[in-house]
C-alpha cells in the first residue's frame, strides 16, 4: 500500500475517532478500540492478526501504566484523604502568596521531573496540584497544564530519560554536553510554556468526574474523609493531619529512589551488580510501592486510622483511576495499530526523501512520528535511526551533534493527542473532555515543541 493511502487512512481514522468522542460523546474506550480495529482491517493487517495486534498494544501500555497509575493513585489518595495535601498547599500558599503558587509548583515539577518519567511525575504531583488549586481558589487546569508541560519537556529532551539517552547512544552524542545544553534550553522552553499556559482560557471548562473533582469536593473540616467515587467511608476520622514535612518526604521518597537508580545506570556499566540493585530500587514500580507502604504506616499512625481504615483509603483510589487505566490502554491499542500498519514508517521515509536540512528533517520526522503513533520515545528512537547516517557522514563537531539530537528530541514533544497514552493521563486525571484536552494540552505541547526547535535553530546558527 502506498504512502499516500496509508497517511489518508491514518487521517480518516483520527477524524472518525474525534467525531465519535466529541460529536456523539461516545465512550472513549469503546471508540478507540472500534476505530483501531477498523484501521487495522482497512490498512491491510491480516484479519487473523487484527485482535492479536490490539492485544499487544494494550499489553505494551498497561504493562507499566496500570502498575504506576494504581500505586501512584494510592499514594496520592492517602495524602489527599488525610488532609496532608491541603496542609502542604496551605503552608506554601501562605508563604509564597497566591500569585506565586502556580510558578512555584511549576518550578518544583521541572526539578522533580528531571529523573522521573512523565506519567510517574504527573501522577505523584496530581494531588498536590489539586490541593494548591483548591487553597488558592484556582481552576485545577490552571496549575495542571504548566506542570504537565515542564514534565513532558524534560522527559523527551534530557538524560537520564530513555528517549534522549537511547538517541544519544544511537547517534553517538556526548551525553554530558547534551545534558548541560538541554538543561538550559528546557528551562527556557518551560518558562515560555508557563506564560503560554496562562494565556489559555480554562476557567470556563467544566470538569468531568475525575481525581481533580474528587479532590475539590473533599470537605474542608478536619475529620472529613473521602466523598463519592471511592470505597473509603465518608465519616473517616482524622485525629491529626500530617505535617507539611511528612507529606514532602512521602512525595520526594519515590522520586529520590528513581533518581538514584537513573544516575547509577548512567555511571556504571551494564552487568555491574550495584547497578542492577540500584535499577531495581529505582524502578518506578519499586519506588512507588515503597512510597505506598511508608505512607500506610506513617500517615496511618498520624491520623489514628486502624488497619481496616488505612486499607479502605488505599483501595478507594482504584475505582477513580479505572477509567484512566482502561482508556490509556485503548490509546495504546490505537497507537500500536498505527505502528503495525506501517503508517509511521511510511511517513518518516517520505520526509527523509524530501532533501531537507538535517536539523529540520530530524525535527519534522520526530514530530510526524509522534503524531502518527503517539509514543514520544518511539518517535525519538525511530528518528534517531533515520538521521544517524546523515550525521555520521556530515563531519559535524561534537556540539553540532548535540544540537541536532536536541532538535530531534523537541520534535517528540508536540502534537500529543488521542493516540498518546500521556494525553489520556493528563486529560482524565484533570477531568478534561477530549475537545478541551485538544484545545489545551495538545496546543500547549505543540507550542513547547516549536519553541524548543526554534531555540535549537538559534544555537545552530552560532555553531554551524
Amino acid at each position: 500500500m502506498g504512502v499516500g493511502m496509508l497517511l489518508a487512512i491514518a487521517l480518516i481514522a483520527i477524524l472518525v475517532l474525534l467525531v465519535f468522542v466529541i460529536k456523539f460523546e461516545f465512550s472513549a474506550y469503546v471508540s478507540l478500540l472500534l476505530v483501531a480495529m477498523g484501521t487495522a482491517i482497512v490498512a491491510g493487517i491480516p484479519i487473523a492478526d487484527v485482535v492479536l495486534v490490539m492485544i499487544e498494544g494494550m499489553g505494551k501500555v498497561l504493562g507499566s501504566v496500570a502498575i504506576i497509575v494504581g500505586l501512584g493513585s494510592m499514594l496520592g489518595r492517602m495524602v489527599e484523604v488525610s488532609g496532608g495535601a491541603e496542609v502542604l498547599a496551605t503552608k506554601f500558599t501562605e508563604r509564597l502568596g497566591q500569585k506565586r503558587v502556580v510558578a512555584a509548583v511549576t518550578i518544583a515539577a521541572f526539578i522533580l521531573g528531571i529523573p522521573v518519567f512523565f506519567d510517574v511525575g504527573f501522577i505523584i504531583l496530581a494531588p498536590i496540584v489539586f490541593a494548591f488549586a483548591k487553597i488558592a481558589g484556582l481552576h485545577p487546569v490552571r496549575i495542571g497544564l504548566p506542570v504537565a508541560g515542564v514534565l513532558i519537556v524534560v522527559h523527551v529532551a534530557l538524560p537520564p530519560h530513555p528517549g534522549p539517552v537511547a538517541a544519544a547512544a544511537s547517534i553517538g552524542t556526548n551525553v554530558g554536553l547534551m545534558t548541560l545544553l538541554g538543561l538550559v534550553l528546557c528551562a527556557i522552553v518551560s518558562v515560555v510554556g508557563f506564560f503560554v499556559a496562562k494565556l489559555l482560557k480554562v476557567e470556563h471548562i467544566t470538569l468531568q468526574e475525575s481525581p481533580a473533582t474528587e479532590a475539590l469536593a473533599e470537605g474542608d473540616e478536619t475529620g472529613s474523609g473521602a466523598s463519592g467515587g471511592g470505597s473509603a467511608p465518608t465519616d473517616l476520622a482524622v485525629r491529626t493531619r500530617p505535617g507539611a514535612g511528612l507529606i514532602t518526604t512521602l512525595i520526594v521518597l519515590p522520586i529520590a529512589m528513581i533518581m538514584v537508580g537513573s544516575v547509577t545506570a548512567t555511571l556504571l556499566p551494564k552487568g555491574d551488580p550495584v547497578r542492577d540493585v540500584a535499577a531495581w530500587l529505582g524502578a518506578p514500580t519499586t519506588a512507588l510501592l515503597v512510597g505506598v507502604i511508608v505512607a500506610y504506616f506513617a500517615i496511618g499512625a498520624k491520623t489514628g486510622w486502624n488497619k481496616t481504615e488505612r486499607t479502605s483509603v488505599l483501595d478507594s483510589a482504584l475505582p477513580m483511576v479505572a477509567v484512566i487505566i482502561f482508556v490509556t490502554g485503548a490509546g495504546g491499542v490505537f497507537g500500536n495499530v498505527l505502528v503495525e500498519t506501517g503508517i509511521g514508517a511510511a511517513l518518516s521515509s517520505w520526509l527523509t526523501d524530501q532533501g531537507l536540512p538535517l536539523i529540520v528533517a530530524g525535527y519534522l520526522i520526530a514530530l510526524a512520528l509522534r503524531a502518527a503513533q503517539g509514543s514520544a520515545t518511539v518517535a525519538i528512537l525511530t528518528a534517531a535511526g533515520l538521521i544517524q547516517p546523515g550525521i555520521a557522514a556530515g563531519g559535524y563537531t561534537e556540539l553540532q551533534v548535540v544540537v541536532l539530537t536536541l532538535a530531534m528530541c523537541f520534535g517528540a514533544v508536540g502534537l500529543s493527542h488521542i493516540n498518546d497514552s500521556g494525553f489520556w493521563i493528563v486529560t482524565k486525571y484533570q477531568g478534561l473532555s477530549v475537545a478541551d484536552g485538544l484545545r489545551t494540552w495538545t496546543v500547549l505541547s505543540t507550542v513547547l515543541s516549536v519553541v524548543g526547535f526554534v531555540l535549537t535553530l538559534g544555537v545552530w546558527a552560532f555553531v554551524a
